[in-house]
């Protein structure tokens, strides 16, 4: 198999403080990387925004995209641009620049550092909808992640070789590659009487 799958519940993910709520992080590469001392390649997180107007942590070197989950929220990027961010829009910015939020969210974080690119992707899922998710590498770059993160509901993750893994509201998957994959791919089923709104990221370093 030219990938590996790792499963990671709600229960088992931490919950920090931070000035304008909590954050949750999800995932970070390396796996004993600190966020403090920013030595990590890529992270992923999803903060409750509770304060109604909050100023973002500079992160210096860290390319950063944020993708609502709920609520709204608007962003305003000192000499760069300002936008308003509705459920699953998304915003690209560099953590160097001087940003402002406004608004109470629940929101979906992708963080990387120097020598690592990424994207954020929304599947939805209607009662006993599916859909094949291709895995791909991109040129320049030995490593890709790709992680689905369920927003709401449950849903059934199915690799070409291997068991069917459950995930629910609140699980993050990870699909780690690191060689050419051959036009390999999974499943994700809706197998739960609601619809499912899942989201993908794409990491590669």
């Amino acid at each position: 198999m030219a990938y590996e799958i790792e499963w990671i519940r709600k229960e088992e993910l931490s919950i920090n403080v931070w000035t304008g709520g909590t954050t949750t992080q999800l995932a970070i590469y390396p796996k004993d990387a600190i966020y403090g001392e920013r030595n990590f390649i890529w992270r992923l997180s999803s903060a409750h925004v509770e304060a109604e107007e909050s100023v973002f942590t500079s992160l210096p070197n860290i390319n950063r995209i944020i993708m609502i989950i709920k609520g709204e929220l608007i962003l305003e990027h000192e000499g760069h641009h300002r936008c308003v961010l509705k459920k699953f829009d998304q915003d690209h910015f560099s953590g160097s620049w001087k940003t402002k939020s406004f608004g109470k969210v629940i929101d979906f974080n992708l963080m990387m550092n120097e020598g690592c690119e990424g994207e954020l992707d929304v599947i939805h899922l209607n009662k006993g909808q599916w859909e094949k998710v291709s895995l791909d590498n991109k040129k320049g770059f030995s490593k890709s992640v790709q992680a689905i993160y369920c927003t709401n509901g449950e849903f059934a993750l199915k690799a070409v070789h291997g068991n069917e893994i459950w995930g629910n509201e609140g699980d993050i998957i990870l699909i780690k590659t690191n060689s050419n994959l051959c036009d390999q791919y999974f499943e994700v089923h809706n197998k739960a009487a609601r619809e499912v709104d899942l989201i993908k990221a794409n990491i590669f370093f």
